[in-house]
Parts: C-alpha cells; sequence; structure tokens
C-alpha cells in the first residue's frame, strides 16, 4: 500500500464557521466546496480536512446526525509559545493553557465555533533526562 495523502472528515453543524476558523487561524486553505461540504488542505505535511454538514445525505444514515465529537485534531509545531500568543492575539480563545508534561509534552488546546478541539503540542527533552 502507498498512501499518498490524508484527511481528517469532520460532521459540524456550521462548515462555513470551521471553515473560516482552520483558514484564519491555522493557515489551510479552500480546495474543494460544494453544499454542506468543504475540502481545506496546507502546502506543508499537515493532514487535510474535510468538513461536512451534519445531516448531509452523502454519510450514511447511522452517521448523518453525529457531530465531530471525542476527537482532537493535533498539530505538531516547533514554536508553541509563539502560537499561543498569535492566537490569544488573534482572538481565539486558549481552552487549555499551555503546559507542559514530565514525559517532554508541551501543548495548548483552542475549540472552533463547532467545538472541535485542537491541540498544538512541541515535543521536548523531559527535565532531568
Amino acid at each position: 500500500m502507498n498512501i499518498t495523502a490524508s484527511a481528517v472528515s469532520l460532521t459540524v453543524d456550521d462548515v462555513a464557521a470551521s471553515r473560516d476558523f482552520f483558514i484564519t487561524h491555522f493557515g489551510y486553505a479552500e480546495v474543494m466546496a460544494a453544499d454542506g461540504f468543504v475540502s481545506l488542505s496546507r502546502e506543508d505535511t499537515a493532514v487535510d480536512l474535510v468538513l461536512l454538514r451534519r445531516g448531509i445525505p452523502v454519510l450514511p444514515v447511522e452517521q448523518r446526525d453525529q457531530r465531530a465529537s471525542g476527537l482532537i485534531v493535533v498539530f505538531t509545531v516547533t514554536d508553541i509559545e509563539e502560537q499561543e500568543r498569535r492566537l490569544r492575539a488573534e482572538g481565539v480563545t486558549i481552552t487549555m493553557p499551555l503546559r507542559e508534561e514530565p514525559w517532554g509534552e508541551r501543548l495548548f488546546l483552542v475549540t472552533d465555533p463547532n467545538g472541535v478541539v485542537v491541540e498544538l503540542v512541541e515535543w521536548v527533552t523531559p527535565a532531568g533526562a
């Protein structure tokens, strides 16, 4: 198998709100769109995002009314403190402040208008390692 790209598909109530959030704050660009659907991509190795409106008929019946929940979209970055400052300055609510775990994970969380949780993480050498 040769995987040539990766995407995460998120079912949300307001596709435009999530689209605008990821374009404005995370540098995504709209690649394709139709009624109730948008595909977002970046020029780097970030995962592509597909946003589907809840209830859209292209989803199997048992999935149409589900929303993106219980998952976290994670972006690994190299300048986490700067990213937290930038997002705060842009008016994004930080839903979990920057912290460092004993195993070397520095992270913080934001949440998009549809409740999609986004984690930014930077890996560092743990203290005492």
